[in-house]
């Protein structure tokens, strides 16, 4: 498990969240997926889905005990905001706020606006680069159809979580899909990581249907401007098509 449930929003974080350049923080995939497990279990007056969820980095979340709360900042009939906090030590490390949107019959008219990938079956098996550190990298199974963690440039690549979230709880579709989203700009980075910091200060995904099944692919590039600012942009798929769009703005500066 990434989450130890303690219990009264509390989760005790596991070494599997540990990002790949420090063993004392997390990869950002899984804390996005539990901002969005708190703002799913909120109550809703009829049913409806999470639209769009943006997460705001405040600083690295440490691998240590967190705490997580969520609130209907704005409640309504057809469109909800929704927000949640995640702290760790008394200190807030990262916010969230979602739209929640009622669903209604479009399937006579629903459309993509980008084609199904080639299966995981047909890519090849991706692991970490041996620079990069241990932790979260290890327990999702990669496949890539092009690119890789270790190459630069776009990538396209599918991943799969080999643990629960938290306890032995079965993740849902939109948090399987935020524990892999945060990696767009890893799998598809222009420049050599160890002579470039290319951090992301946000993630915001759009959704235009729920997610199913366990693998969810990223089909990811990344734009550099000139003044040290960067885009980092996917499109989401799981095994029956795309699904969605995200997006990372990136700090970009020389390390030391």
């Amino acid at each position: 498990m990434f989450y130890e449930p303690l219990g009264e929003g509390r989760y005790r974080s596991t070494v599997h969240t540990t990002g790949p350049w420090s063993k004392l923080t997390q990869h950002l995939g899984p804390p996005s997926a539990l901002l969005a497990r708190e703002m799913e279990r909120l109550p809703a007056s009829a049913p409806m889905m999470i639209a769009r969820v943006t997460v705001e980095i405040l600083g690295p979340v440490p691998v240590a005990e967190l705490s997580v709360s969520a609130a209907v900042e704005r409640p309504g009939r057809s469109v909800e905001l929704l927000s949640a906090e995640l702290s760790a030590g008394g200190k807030v490390a990262a916010r969230a706020r979602a739209w929640r949107i009622i669903r209604s019959d479009t399937s006579a008219v629903a459309a993509d606006a980008d084609e199904p990938l080639a299966p995981p079956s047909a890519g090849r098996v991706m692991t970490r680069p041996d620079s990069w550190g241990p932790g979260y990298l290890d327990v999702m199974e990669w496949r890539s159809l092009a690119g890789s963690l270790a190459e630069q440039g776009p990538a396209t690549v599918w991943a799969r979580q080999t643990m629960p979230l938290v306890g032995e709880e079965e993740p849902s579709g939109l948090q399987r899909l935020l524990t892999v989203a945060d990696s767009g700009n890893g799998v598809s980075g222009l420049l050599d990581p160890h002579k470039w910091l290319f951090i992301n200060s946000d993630l915001t995904v759009h959704l235009y249907r729920q997610p199913v099944g366990e693998w969810i692919a990223l089909d990811a590039a990344t734009a550099i401007g000139p003044d040290g600012i960067g885009v980092a942009a996917s499109v989401l798929h799981d095994l029956t098509g795309p699904v969605g769009r995200g997006a990372q703005a990136l700090l970009v500066r020389p390390q030391g």
